[in-house]
């Protein structure tokens, strides 16, 4: 059992640092095949945190231009009758409703999957600190209604939120995490009968839907410490009739292929396209490298992509509205059907009409650089290893 380097500091610990898994949780993270050398692995090797220069990261990170680009210069345009929209049935049996960052509201055939809720203010462990919310949750928590089940992609704070939780454990719901997550929520009040902790190519039948973690290029942590003790996962959410996927955080990796040939094709994919840099290459991807997830998991420019994890918090030196910008462009290029909700505006993907409209360039700042050029578009994403600026000139 992994403990503490003081005694008693176990004890101290703030509740959303959430908790260590130990007993037959640690038992079963140690016999899972993505561990090895006391830590879960990656499907590719990554570098994690900021690389190159400090001085080059704190310049562009913190300097007063760069800070201006990163957030909306008006108030961001949150649906406003999410409510009314969601209380009639989706008529396809498919709807997906982008609650801002990575939270998705996926209505399945008469089940609610409820992807990377955070409706608390900050995603910090403090609640004076930290990312602020740079619109507000287009609906209140305990207005949304029953949720069948909660998927939680990995415990950094802006996908598992302590507050949000703490809401959720009150109710019916069950809980499908990755292994070692659980810990966290048992900490937090939920009971160990409504978990389901998978590794990677597991699968649990929640109300009738098919919960399935598949893997992601990412990292784990929540503490002070990080002991990679908990796993990180992409999620597939099956019917019998429809089928999406939800990348969470991820680094660009050719699994996404294997994934789609296992589990595919799917209706629509959720993909993180937001909150990357060069100075951490190997955790988030770009646009670019979104829609080439995209394309890699549907075997072609097939099914609608909805980008998430951008608009909603400040995590990155990237102006705002750059990844939606980028993400159309590439789309486009790509020959990708691109869905750019607002927060909180309902779509059904495999209708006939969809949200097209680039909602962000009211509130758009003046950025730092020009936007994607034309001719960079299509370009594909680097290959795990490539340095950015050496990638492939083939198109997407």
């Amino acid at each position: 059992m992994t403990r503490s380097p003081i005694p008693g500091l176990r004890s101290l610990r703030p509740d959303a640092f959430g908790a260590e898994p130990t007993g037959e949780r640690l038992a079963r993270i140690h016999r899972s095949p993505h561990f090895a050398d006391g830590t879960f692995q990656n499907p590719v090797g990554v570098r994690i945190g900021p690389q190159g220069s400090k001085l080059a990261f704190t310049r562009t990170f913190f300097g007063k231009e760069q800070r201006l680009s990163r957030v909306p210069v008006g108030t961001v345009p949150v649906h406003a009758t999410t409510l009314a929209d969601l209380a009639r049935p989706p008529a396809s049996g498919l709807r997906l409703t982008w609650m801002g960052h990575a939270s998705v509201l996926a209505e399945i055939d008469g089940r609610r999957i409820l992807f990377d809720p955070v409706w608390g203010e900050r995603c910090s462990p403090f609640a004076f600190a930290g990312p602020k919310r740079l619109h507000p949750v287009p609906v209140p928590l305990a207005a949304l209604g029953p949720v069948d089940a909660v998927v939680i992609s990995h415990d950094h704070y802006d996908h598992l939120d302590l507050p949000t939780i703490r809401a959720l454990a009150d109710t019916d719901t069950v809980f499908a995490v990755p292994l070692g997550v659980g810990a966290h929520l048992e900490r937090w009040g939920v009971p160990a009968n409504r978990l389901r902790e998978l590794d990677w190519h597991e699968r649990s039948t929640v109300a009738g839907l098919t919960l399935t973690a598949t893997p992601a290029r990412h990292f784990c942590g929540r503490g002070v410490r990080n002991q990679q003790h908990t796993l990180w996962a992409s999620w597939v959410g099956a019917s019998e009739e429809h089928r999406v996927f939800h990348s969470g955080d991820t680094g660009y990796f050719p699994g996404f292929t294997d994934i789609g040939e296992r589990y595919g094709p799917f209706d629509a994919t959720m993909v993180q396209i937001g909150a990357y840099s060069d100075f951490w290459p190997d955790i988030h991807m770009t646009p670019q490298e979104g829609i080439r997830a995209h394309l890699d998991l549907q075997g072609g420019p097939h099914g609608v992509f909805l980008p998430i994890h951008w608009a909603t918090f400040n995590l990155a030196p990237h102006p705002w509205d750059e990844p939606g910008e980028d993400t159309f462009a590439v789309g486009r290029r790509a020959g990708v059907t691109v869905a750019l909700p607002r927060p909180g505006e309902p779509f059904e993907p495999t209708a006939d009409t969809l949200p097209l409209t680039p909602w962000w360039r009211d509130v758009a700042p003046e950025t730092v650089r020009p936007r994607l050029a034309p001719e960079d578009a299509g370009r594909p994403a680097a290959e795990p290893g490539e340095e950015s600026g050496q990638r492939k000139a083939a198109p997407v």
